[in-house]
């Protein structure tokens, strides 16, 4: 039999150019750098990067506090409103002479700029936009190894030896790598400027985001309103990405997106009038502080009404985030990737970002209107004295930090993951009939039913009863799906037979 041979020509290796050919190689020496470290240590690593940042963010609480405190102070016989007139660094040296604190004659020089509203704003801002970035790099990450879990694979595990870490590192580099492809018949200025137009919003809503009583860049009084119409603008940036791409395939996505989230919004922002019946404000900060009573004191658990509501938002949120089963905008069996078809490189990594970080927006709104905010499920008033650094460490851990509301919003993330790679696609005409047949009219009953239950129930014994009866079952619920997910780690092999594969410890 005669065989044939194709003469195929090897390409020669990739040559990056300009700036990314610098970033390529300081990706490759961390990566060389890190590699046979993080395979080694994967566990002492993430610990001690969980207990640094917490740090980090501890002493930068602690040390514009002692600012503050220098500032209210009565330094050489002139008083000081906090952050009302600058301190000259004599008066901050004479306060440190004061209080025999050691190396003040450099150390007043080092607090002084401390006392500028700008700087404070710059770290601020270099906080959030740090944590902006790492909640969809982590996320992108995590999803790929929970669907491979779904899917009795493993999901990543080769870049960065450890389960796939450095996994959406590598990708960004090849993002930034490729090159950026503007279509011959599109509209080139919109083209280019629909990316921003979905990023900077999902970013801005990180601004009014309170992580804590203390832990917010912006603390105003509609910042409610504030983070709904930045999540909100979000569409605008789909839409003229769909228009400006000059595809049938973009379009389609685009005038879908428009339809889905213009829609879910309504039932979505009406059921978000019912918190702010309950706590009687638009400052998210203040909600959280009143739910600090422990788990039966959590808005979702106030009446059945707020129940409901929070189940709604939920489900509407995942249309107004474009998650399955709600992602009719890229639908990648029918649209090919909907409205960013035409997008490659930096310009698609931005809309990538704004999903995931969108998610995060939405998870937090939900756990901090309904769900205890920063708070956990023990009351506050069992808290320790804060007359120490550990008592206050105690506390932190126990009670109230910001730890435990990413934890929740984190929870919230992984079941958006889980309905992903659980439930098919609905139709778009079944998206808009769930809307306007079904959850607006649950909103509109959820809405009167609350404001009813107020006038005449709230405050009550059978109130008080409620409230208990639901926040037990959602306690029963809550331990029954976490006992069936141990049984079935356990026992993963046995439920699914020769599909599974035995993964690396941790994973």
């Amino acid at each position: 039999m005669t065989q044939f041979s194709v003469p195929w020509k090897q390409s020669p290796p990739l040559e990056y150019r300009g700036p990314a050919r610098g970033i390529v190689a300081l990706a490759r020496m961390v990566y060389t750098m890190a590699t046979p470290i993080v395979s080694r240590f994967p566990g002492p690593i993430l610990l001690g990067a969980i207990i640094g940042g917490t740090l980090l963010v501890w002493a930068h609480w602690m040390l514009f506090g002692f600012v503050e405190t220098i500032a209210a102070s009565d330094v050489n016989g002139a008083a000081h409103s906090v952050w009302g007139q600058t301190l000259t660094t004599a008066e901050i040296g004479a306060y440190l002479d004061a209080h025999s604190i050691v190396a003040s004659g450099i150390l007043k020089y080092l607090l002084w700029p401390l006392q500028l509203e700008l700087l404070r704003d710059l770290v601020g801002l270099g906080a959030i936009f740090g944590l902006f970035n790492l909640i969809p790099v982590y996320a992108i990450w995590w999803e790929r190894k929970v669907a491979g879990r779904i899917q009795s694979r493993m999901g990543p595990m080769r870049v960065g030896g450890w389960h796939g870490w450095a996994q959406s590192f590598a990708d960004g580099v090849k993002l930034v790598g490729k090159e950026d492809l503007v279509p011959e018949q599109a509209d080139a200025m919109l083209f280019r400027v629909a990316p921003y137009l979905a990023f900077v919003p999902s970013l801005l809503a990180f601004l009014c985001l309170p992580l804590g009583s203390y832990w917010v860049f912006r603390n105003v009084d509609v910042a409610l309103i504030f983070i709904i119409a930045m999540v909100g603008v979000e569409v605008v940036g789909v839409i003229v990405a769909g228009w400006a791409s000059n595809n049938k395939w973009s379009v389609y996505g685009a005038m879908r997106e428009a339809c889905q989230m213009v829609s879910y919004e309504i039932p979505m922002t009406t059921v978000l009038l019912i918190p702010i019946m309950t706590a009687g404000t638009l400052n998210m900060v203040q909600i959280g502080d009143m739910q600090t009573g422990g788990w039966f004191s959590w808005n979702a658990f106030h009446n059945p009404f707020t129940f409901i509501a929070f189940i709604t938002y939920y489900i509407a949120s995942l249309a107004n985030c474009k998650r399955a089963p709600f992602d009719l905008p890229e639908s990648e069996s029918e649209l090919v990737a909907g409205f960013h078809t035409e997008y490659s490189g930096f310009r698609w990594a931005l809309f990538f970002f704004a999903e995931y970080a969108a998610m995060f927006v939405v998870s937090a709104l939900a756990v901090t209107l309904f769900l205890g905010a920063w708070h956990t499920p023990i009351p506050a008033t069992w808290a320790f004295e804060e007359d120490s650094i550990v008592k206050i460490f105690l506390n932190g851990v126990l009670f109230s930090s910001p730890f435990w509301f990413i934890f929740k919003c984190f929870i919230f993330i992984y079941i958006q993951l889980w309905i992903r790679w659980t439930l098919p696609r609905i139709r778009i005409d079944q998206v808009l009939y769930s809307c306007v047949q079904v959850m607006f009219p649950i909103a509109c009953v959820a809405l009167v039913g609350h404001a009813v239950w107020m006038v005449l129930l709230d405050g009550t014994v059978f109130s008080d009863i409620i409230r208990w009866i639901l926040g037990l079952l959602t306690a029963a619920v809550t331990f029954g799906f976490l006992s069936v997910a141990a049984f079935g780690y356990r026992n993963g092999r046995q439920m699914v037979g020769y599909l599974a594969v035995k993964q690396l410890p941790g994973a």
